[in-house]
């Protein structure tokens, strides 16, 4: 359990970080997200690039949608979901693809100004749903995200012969489903193909198999990692890549470097560690960025596929998605640089990351700390578990016969909370509960001679008074 709260435990005492500005609770990820949602979300649940002319795109409904689910938000799901609805899929969402760009077509016309899908956006918006309708109680989400997912399935997905995962020790020569960028303009003529490797987060593909068996998901994931050590032959993925139906690669058009779309893989990869599978095999494929961020201050802004050679300084933002990958790789002393970066690129007025706040940096951040924060993970079969689900520990306890101090103390917290108990005054990031559950936790500490102050600082308990506060 190493997150970003618990930075100060991974590092040397002279190297511990102040990281009062970084949303590295869940309590401060719901305040960034609320500072993200005053900034780039309108009334009617529309996500706002402000920096691009305040277009919309697909992706931005997506994510917005995903992190409204995991602050607990069904009213503001409903409006984001209602709004994409409505202006990119024509009322329609389901049976048909969103379109992936709507903006100013002329002076005081607003309309969607690209009906061609992005099936990034287009897996996020299922994934989203069909999590919605299990956590919510709320089937209706969760036939949409299904009917979503065939959709999907039917116009985005080609089969691709190349050597596909059969179990752990087998390779098989087969056809394999891949995932399109859209449904409209990667097809190079006969049987060549323009992929995007951060379309494709293994969570959302293991997610997305166990909601419908019948689909490509299971496949597809189980290829991934053999995909990607394939077209990342340095260990640095590409933006795009050309694939024809043999399985050969080649240099699309729109080349060979890695950068703003490349910079979410590792971000994928981060929150897919763990024992989900084929996890490790996905993030010791992509070795040429851990072991240049082992030495180097910054992530590159770009790095050619296929020589390793780095260019420039990524933007605040790629430290960010950055940050799982190499807490999942235990490069404590990588971790800290980027963190260092971070604190000083918070902005204190706004909440946000960086000065001017780019939409993009803040999404990369809000899913970066998001998953280190614990407000939310995947279980073993890409599941969504929030902070406040009642099945959200379980990663965290996965393979012990006995439940940690830590976990025993945090489910206290929450069953004593559910039953009604009200929060009385204390110190912040140290929860008082007036409650029976949390009596025998801290009698269970004083057995243990545990500090129980250490304890209530675990990253799924700090800062419940902030979270409680009217």
């Amino acid at each position: 359990m190493v997150g970003l709260l618990c930075l100060g435990a991974l590092m040397s005492s002279d190297a511990v970080l102040a990281v009062e500005l970084l949303p590295n609770t869940v309590a401060k990820w719901v305040v960034y997200w609320q500072a993200y949602s005053r900034h780039f979300l309108d009334p009617q649940g529309r996500v706002i690039d402000i920096h691009r002319g305040g277009i919309s795109t697909s992706e931005g409904q997506s994510y917005a949608l995903f992190f409204s689910l995991v602050a607990n938000e069904p009213s503001r799901f409903a409006e984001i979901l209602s709004w994409t609805n409505d202006n990119l899929a024509a009322g329609q969402l389901g049976v048909k693809l969103p379109g992936w760009l709507w903006g100013k077509k002329s002076p005081g016309k607003w309309t969607l100004l690209s009906a061609h899908s992005a099936s990034d956006a287009d897996l996020w918006l299922a994934y989203t749903l069909i999590q919605a309708g299990r956590l919510w109680h709320r089937p209706a989400y969760r036939a949409l995200g299904l009917r979503l997912a065939q959709t999907i399935a039917n116009k985005e997905v080609v089969n691709i012969s190349f050597a596909r995962r059969v179990n752990a020790r087998t390779m098989k020569l087969s056809s394999t489903p891949m995932l399109l960028p859209g449904s409209y303009g990667f097809s190079l003529g006969y049987r060549r193909y323009v992929f995007n490797p951060s379309y494709m987060p293994l969570p959302l593909l293991l997610g997305l198999a166990q909601a419908d068996s019948t689909g490509p998901w299971q496949v597809m994931a189980s290829q991934l990692p053999n995909f990607m050590r394939m077209i990342s032959p340095k260990g640095f993925a590409p933006d795009w890549i050309g694939l024809d139906a043999d399985g050969r690669t080649f240099v699309p058009p729109q080349g060979d470097e890695g950068s703003y779309n490349a910079i979410r893989v590792y971000l994928w990869a981060g929150m897919s560690k763990g024992e989900k599978p084929f996890a490790q095999e996905l993030m010791q494929s992509l070795f040429g960025m851990a072991a240049y961020l082992h030495q180097q201050n910054y992530p590159p802004v770009a790095a050619n596929s296929l020589t390793g050679q780095p260019q420039g300084q990524g933007p605040a933002g790629f430290s960010a998605a950055v940050l799982p990958f190499l807490v999942a790789t235990h490069d404590i002393r990588a971790v800290a640089r980027q963190t260092e970066r971070l604190q000083h690129s918070f902005d204190r007025q706004s909440g946000l990351l960086g000065k001017p706040a780019y939409y993009y940096d803040q999404n990369l951040a809000l899913f970066a700390f998001g998953y280190l924060s614990h407000a939310f993970r995947f279980s073993r079969h890409g599941e969504l578990e929030t902070w406040w689900s009642p099945d959200h520990l379980s990663t965290e306890n996965s393979g012990r016969d006995t439940p940690s101090l830590e976990l025993q103390y945090v489910r206290a917290v929450r069953d004593d909370i559910a039953d009604g108990h009200a929060l009385s005054p204390g110190l912040v990031g140290s929860p008082q509960v007036i409650g029976p559950n949390v009596v025998i936790a801290r009698a269970t500490a004083m057995q243990q001679k545990k500090n129980l102050g250490d304890v209530a600082k675990s990253p799924h308990v700090v800062l419940w008074d902030e979270l409680n506060a009217p």
